[in-house]
């Protein structure tokens, strides 16, 4: 899909990346950046036991946390680097069971100080099928003052 509004230029995977690492938290839960530009951004999390609830699951929090940080990641190729998250909502669909989680966000629309962007998220198993197991949706903001 491509993004309804400017693409920013200048911003590319190696930048993102830089950004995501310099995340005290996105360090934490192992997240990398795959895929970065034209609205949209891939987050990957390799699953492991740290990262489960109870049940065995991917914690539904290691979920959200991919879909915020996917959403602003896609939607700061629209708006440049300097955004914050207005707000998102998600929905998880089934337990996240598999050796890796994929966040896959794009931009639905840009405007001026703001974007909205979809994300899905998807279990990868050992055979490297995917699984779609939570969706979401949110509003990035320009940090930029106007």
């Amino acid at each position: 899909m491509t993004p309804k509004g400017p693409v920013v230029t200048g911003l590319d995977l190696q930048m993102a990346q830089k950004v995501l690492d310099s995340q005290p938290f996105s360090a934490l839960v192992g997240a990398r950046i795959t895929a970065f530009g034209d609205g949209a951004a891939t987050l990957e999390i390799d699953s492991r036991e740290e990262l489960r609830q109870q049940n065995g699951f991917l914690h539904g929090g290691v979920l959200a946390y991919a879909a915020d940080n996917a959403l602003t990641f896609a939607a700061g190729t629209t708006l440049g680097p300097a955004v914050l998250t207005g707000g998102f909502s998600i929905q998880y669909l089934r337990p996240a069971t598999g050796a890796s989680l994929v966040a896959r966000a794009e931009v639905v629309h840009t405007g001026r100080r703001q974007a909205v962007a979809r994300c899905d998220l998807s279990v990868v198993g050992q055979d490297g099928t995917e699984t779609l197991c939570a969706v979401a949706q949110g509003t990035v903001l320009s940090a930029t003052p106007s």
